[in-house]
């Protein structure tokens, strides 16, 4: 009857673990938002390239 102790450490370790990977998950996520946010946008409708440029009618 031993083993049902020995899961109850493990289980603390593997929520320990896994908060501390959620956690830098998390600040990984926010940094990269950070650095999209911060480069130029790419051009919005009616700027830039005209994407019915070189097409034909009909």
């Amino acid at each position: 009857m031993t083993a049902p102790s020995k899961l109850v450490p493990e289980k603390d370790a593997r929520a320990e673990r896994l908060a501390a990977a959620l956690r830098e998950n998390l600040k990984r996520r926010k940094a990269q938002a950070r650095a999209k946010g911060e480069a130029p946008k790419p051009p919005g409708p009616g700027q830039g390239i005209d994407p019915t440029a070189g097409k034909t009618g009909g």
